[in-house]
């Protein structure tokens, strides 16, 4: 952990009185906002400095980070916010909400020691395992601050359902250093976006990054981007002291230094003495003799409030702002602060992680009219504090959120497909079914997609049920006869079209996943993607999952088999994601019926406690649809479903096999043409088709004691009894099914995909990889010989 010294000579950081705070006479909220900044503090300080650390490691926490927030919050909560309202905390100001709250009365005090304690307040806040209200888990850079653009998309889709406007502000407050995350601007880019008055971005803009004062951050640049997006645009740069003398003769030039002013020399002016400021401050420009006569005129004390005097910790101009937002489109407050705020560490460079030293914190309390020794007091009964917190605490009591009914999801739809189909045009077919089966299911089902919903063939289910829309747009081309996906805009459709951003695809898939548990109403929301492009889509779509949102990912088209697209686009490790990723489940069916029944399963898992995501990686590789060998008997039939939907089945049998070929997906059809020609050779083979690496897996550790999975699957598919030899096979990594052969412990060969690939047709791509019919075969007689 990093202390940092106070300057030499130290600098005067003046204490929060009512100098420091005299543009605004609210004394009631001033004593809030000190009293948030001393038990942020003291939360991080507790953690570090006063509970026992056996381990020796460095906990952590950001002092400084909350700082420069504690203002900004502290008028949201006290002022702003009504109990319709969403927000989320930037990740290192986790403790500045955890101090409300217990001012607030929803946290108890035996918490505000546990910051990073197992079992205690998170690092960043968590919807789902702080023991407090957090709206919005954040804590993944640019993933948390855009939450509130989709779920206010899945907030407004929700009204749709239930005919009822519910409709808060949806608030995001992120650091300057944030906006360098790319997803940040793919969300303010879309299209989608304009029209959500509800959104408002408050951005601390302290210049500081975790290393350094950023050079080059400039307020200007921000407001150009926001405005060109269509975004109203406000910019809370100075309090009312700083402004009051700038309207003094010589305030022009004042005015002038400062905008112009480098980030880095200003952060300097904030460890300066009195003395020290009224020498730098003039500068060495055409306006020097005008500020330093403006300055002659300003005692030390007030000079240095007023360099600290920025609009984010300014109560009056924070509260001017959020009177001048614009509920008809996006808004950013851009508000000018100061990291560290108020701290001995104010303004230093490299303040980002450091903590107050015990001397700097007994100062901080002394100057605060703390005790450092019992940190943790609310307001007394009767004061004007007191009331405000009471006032604030009964305002923002949100109603009760009933437990969500999820319709009935069907397990089979009845068909059994006979034809040449594809995995990836069975999702489309199946959503259809689904309407005339199961319809109050299906009405709870929304399709998203990054602008390839044609290419993962939705259009029938789109021209079906409509693409959302926040009014009703004309389709142009719904008289040209030659146009087949027809783009039916209204608020009642069920289809979301984004730009091709993989970000806010899964990005709106969490919260509309999450609707659940925020508004009571189960939706069943599934996404397709390109299947090369899961692994840019996985570190969001997992936040999400770690938020509490449940949805289906449909990655299509995927592997090598899409050979005349070449390296670029044949996803290698996706096929390990469900092994991996936790509160998700991964199929890669082989058949049509496969998809229909892995896809039903997934939806019945959707919208509840304990529920789960899911992951289809499915392929446009044409395959004749009676290999799969469905049985006609109804309870045969519902035998395979249950074994699909478990992971694995077998689909071709011998009585005593001498060796047993485990396949996947695309690589069926190539399997079993292998056993035939392997049984020629009089080598007995069995073929067994796995739809789900991931649930083997769990059933294989619950075997052996590791997990609570259920491990019928692996008694019915793989029996100890008709153990052989293995060779596993499918169109990606090798290590996906290199476990199965564990199971019964037997000689085995694991073939798949280990390096790029290149364009050709499939037949010389599968053969370059080793994944072709002959060297299954040349495989299998190599672990047999």
């Amino acid at each position: 952990m990093t202390t940092i010294p106070l300057a030499a000579p130290s600098p005067a950081i003046p204490a929060h009185d009512d100098d420091v705070f005299a543009a605004d006479t609210d004394s009631a909220l001033r004593d809030i906002e000190r009293r948030v900044l001393w038990l942020a503090t003291s939360i991080v300080h507790h953690a570090n400095r006063v509970r026992p650390n056996v381990s020796g490691m460095k906990v952590g926490g950001h002092q400084a980070s909350s700082a420069s927030l504690a203002t900004i919050m502290t008028s949201l909560w006290f002022e702003q916010l009504t109990a319709d309202d969403r927000v989320s905390v930037k990740p290192h100001a986790s403790p500045v909400l955890h101090a409300i709250n217990y001012l607030l009365g929803t946290l108890d005090e035996n918490y505000l020691t546990t910051l990073r304690e197992f079992g205690g307040l998170q690092s960043y806040p968590s919807r789902s395992k702080d023991p407090d209200a957090a709206d919005y888990s954040t804590g993944s850079v640019g993933i948390g601050a855009t939450a509130p653009i989709w779920g206010a998309i899945a907030r407004r889709y929700t009204e749709t359902l239930t005919g009822v406007p519910d409709r808060g502000r949806q608030y995001s407050l992120l650091g300057d250093a944030e906006l360098d995350e790319g997803a940040i601007w793919e969300a303010v880019l879309d299209s989608s976006v304009q029209d959500l008055g509800e959104i408002v971005w408050i951005i601390d803009l302290n210049r500081q990054s975790l290393d350094r004062v950023v050079p080059n951050i400039s307020a200007g640049k921000i407001e150009k981007l926001f405005d060109a997006a269509g975004w109203q645009v406000l910019t809370v740069r100075f309090g009312r002291l700083l402004e009051s003398l700038m309207n003094r003769p010589g305030g022009d030039a004042l005015r002038r230094r400062i905008v112009d002013m480098p980030n880095a020399e200003y952060q300097r002016l904030l460890r300066c003495s009195g003395a020290e400021l009224h020498t730098r401050l003039p500068g060495a420009g055409d306006d020097a003799a005008a500020i330093a006569a403006l300055c002659d005129g300003i005692d030390d004390h007030t000079l240095l409030a007023a360099i600290r005097n920025l609009g984010g910790h300014d109560l009056a101009a924070l509260r001017q702002a959020y009177a001048e937002i614009d509920d008809s489109r996006p808004t950013v407050i851009i508000a000018y602060t100061i990291k560290g705020y108020g701290l001995p560490i104010e303004g230093h460079p490299q303040n980002h992680s450091s903590l107050l030293s015990i001397e700097q914190y007994d100062a901080f309390a002394e100057q605060s009219g703390e005790r450092a020794s019992a940190p943790w007091s609310r307001f007394g009964l009767g004061t004007d504090a007191g009331r405000l917190c009471d006032e604030a605490a009964a305002r923002l009591v949100r109603r009760e959120i009933p437990a969500a009914r999820p319709p009935v999801v069907p397990t089979d739809l009845g068909r059994t497909p006979t034809g040449v189909a594809t995995t990836q045009a069975a999702v489309g077919r199946a959503l259809l079914d689904l309407t005339r089966a199961a319809p109050d299911a299906a009405r709870r089902v929304v399709t998203v997609s990054p602008d390839v919903s044609s290419s993962t063939n939705l259009a029938g289910w789109i021209n079906k049920v409509g693409v959302w829309s926040t009014e009703e747009r004309r389709d142009w081309f719904d008289d040209d006869a030659e146009t087949l996906m027809h783009w039916r805009q209204r608020p009642s459709g069920q289809h979301i079209e984004l730009g091709i951003a993989e970000v806010n695809l899964v990005g709106v898939l969490g919260e509309l996943g999450a609707t659940w548990s925020r508004w009571g109403e189960t939706l069943f929301p599934i996404g397709t993607i390109y299947d090369p492009f899961v692994e840019r889509a996985l570190e969001p779509w997992s936040f999400g999952m770690y938020a509490g949102g449940q949805s289906i990912l449909v990655g299509t088209p995927s592997g090598v088999t899409l050979a005349p697209e070449g390296g670029a686009h044949q996803s290698i490790t996706t096929p390990s994601i469900g092994l991996e990723q936790p509160e998700c489940i991964s199929y890669e069916p082989a058949f049509v019926v496969d998809v229909e029944w892995t896809l039903l399963a997934a939806m019945g898992q959707l919208g509840r406690p304990g529920g789960k995501s899911a992951y289809l990686r499915l392929s446009t590789k044409l395959v004749d649809q009676k290999l799969a060998g469905v049985p006609d008997d109804p309870a045969a039939r519902e035998r395979r479903r249950r074994q699909v939907v478990a992971g694995a089945y077998l689909i071709r049998g011998v009585e005593t096999p001498r060796v047993s070929l485990v396949t996947m997906g695309a690589m069926v059809p190539e399997t079993l043409d292998a056993a035939e020609r392997l049984s020629v050779q009089g080598v007995a083979t069995e073929v067994i088709c796995v739809t789900s690496p991931g649930l083997l897996f769990e059933a294989a550790q619950a075997r052996d004691g590791q997990g609570d999975a259920a491990s019928w699957i692996l008694d019915q598919v793989f029996p100890a009894e008709r153990s052989a030899p293995m060779v596993t096979v499918l169109d990606g990594h090798p290590h996906t099914l290199a476990f199965l052969a564990g199971i019964n412990r037997v000689p085995s060969r694991h073939l798949g995909v280990s390096r790029f690939g290149q364009a050709g047709d499939v037949d010389a791509v599968y053969s370059y990889h080793g994944i072709d019919t002959d060297s299954i075969v040349r495989a299998a007689l190599d672990v047999t010989a």
